[in-house]
């Protein structure tokens, strides 16, 4: 029951920070303009890269120590206490490092004040902890706090940007979104943790730290990477295009993503307690989840692109639509990613396959987007994230089948992919008889948001599983 109802608060929590988004992205994209939207969100890039740095492997290290430590207040304060000090000390760093490249580097300073409104998130992020009440599961707090603070921030959206040259506001209150959320979690944390220095849980938690926080900078070279290497390499207006053709794969994902998010502390708990049993039923469901949900999502996006990127965006978005309909089979790579990697591979401690794992998807995105993004600029960007996501998938199967043997029911992948077919032709039916395309898509859109919340009503109220779909060794 505690799953289902974390699942619940953790989907709210991730659909509202795309949705909130949503509501306010067709206004602004339509007020400041694709250049003005490339800027912001060129900047914002450099600004998450530092914070990649800064946070280092805390996200899953800290979700992974709390949930093993929940029940023992005097350990869970020392592991926060050790990661938020090692954490403080890299954004210290990070901190310098993005002042110094803001001078020195012609492409930054030439947007210095947002740079510097940016440097408030960095600061900001080092208190939001967000890992540390996923590690305790206090996803009821977290839900309402940031739906709280998104309403402010979706009033304030429509109370202060009203012209192109509205940019530098639009962007200090996607900053201020984090540094309110970072206020009200500093605070409130004091009701459950203290602050205990032990050195020896730092130096206990310094290796998965680095570590972890490794393989996420090298995840990084074809994923947040990519957009700023492509503003560098081309300009902020394909940024625009990029990012605007990756705004719905994102959210299509974070539904995903709010699962895996609630089963990483419960899966390390239950692999810490040796009880593989359940660990193979959580993970039988993920893949169901999955495949359930993703391929009819990938076909409805790919199918309405077109009409997609002109709801989201309005008129002179239209080469976004191409990267878009390139990039929408991630929902289903990704996925199966987080499953093996988030789900497995990372509560089971093999951190040295994770760090391979993360080579070898650099490397490709390295030479990729030196081949692709010069001659192909924003369709080259989303071709090097689809390579380098196929070559992780691939060697993080290899890693988990030396330690466990599963496979996935190919009928069932087969069935869904039938039935998506058949949807596939209700929606070119709709756009056939509708003149009007919004009208097409809002329609189609309340048809499929129907069969998807009966197939995940069913998932998540009685799932049984007459065939194994992963099998784990004991």
């Amino acid at each position: 029951m505690g799953i289902k109802r974390n699942f619940i608060y953790s989907s709210l929590l991730t659909v509202s920070s795309f949705l909130f988004p949503m509501l306010t992205y067709p206004y602004v994209s339509r007020v400041l303009g694709v250049t003005n939207i490339g800027v912001c969100n060129f900047v914002d890039s450099i600004i998450n890269y530092f914070i990649l740095f800064s946070s280092m492997g805390i996200n899953v290290v800290g979700i992974r120590e709390i949930a093993k430590a929940k029940g023992d207040t005097l350990r869970v304060s020392k592991v926060f206490s050790s990661l938020w000090i090692l954490e403080a000390g890299v954004t210290a760093i990070m901190l310098f490092l993005l002042l110094i490249a803001t001078v020195f580097i012609s492409q930054l300073n030439e947007y210095a004040l947002l740079m510097m409104i940016g440097a408030c998130k960095l600061i900001a992020n080092l208190f939001l902890i967000e890992w540390f009440y996923r590690g305790i599961e206090e996803f009821k707090y977290i839900t309402y706090r940031s739906l709280i603070v998104k309403v402010l921030y979706v009033a304030c959206i429509f109370i202060f940007i009203h012209q192109p040259s509205d940019y530098p506001v639009y962007y200090t209150l996607s900053v201020f979104l984090v540094v309110f959320n970072a206020v009200f979690n500093i605070f409130y944390s004091r009701r459950f943790v203290g602050f205990v220095l032990d050195r020896d849980v730092i130096d206990e938690c310094k290796r998965p730290f680095f570590i972890l926080g490794l393989y996420a900078m090298l995840t990084s070279m074809y994923t947040s990477f990519n957009v700023a290497f492509l503003g560098f390499v081309t300009s902020v207006t394909e940024v625009g295009y990029y990012t605007t053709a990756t705004k719905l794969h994102s959210i299509i994902l974070a539904f995903f993503s709010a699962f895996t998010g609630v089963m990483l502390p419960r899966i390390s708990i239950l692999v810490e307690e040796n009880r593989m049993d359940k660990v193979k039923c959580l993970t039988e469901k993920s893949f169901n989840l999955l495949f359930m949900t993703s391929i009819p999502l990938i076909i409805f996006s790919i199918y309405f692109a077109p009409e997609i990127i002109y709801f989201i965006s309005g008129c002179g978005y239209e080469e976004a639509i191409t990267p878009m309909r390139m990039v929408m089979p991630l929902v289903l790579i990704i996925g199966l990613e987080q499953i093996l990697i988030i789900q497995l591979l990372m509560p089971l401690r093999n951190d040295k396959a994770i760090f391979m794992n993360s080579i070898i998807g650099a490397i490709v995105g390295i030479i990729a987007n030196v081949i692709f993004v010069p001659i192909w600029a924003a369709k080259g960007s989303a071709i090097v994230w689809l390579l380098a996501e196929i070559s992780v998938l691939l060697s993080a199967s290899y890693f988990l089948y030396k330690q466990i043997d599963f496979h996935v029911s190919v009928h069932k992948v087969v069935f869904t992919l039938c039935t998506s077919l058949v949807y596939w032709g209700g929606c070119w039916g709709i756009d056939f008889i509708s003149r009007n395309t919004i009208e097409a898509i809002c329609f189609s859109m309340v048809i499929f948001i129907f069969l998807f919340g009966i197939l995940n009503f069913k998932f998540l109220q009685s799932l049984n599983f007459h065939k194994r779909n992963v099998y784990l060794k004991r």
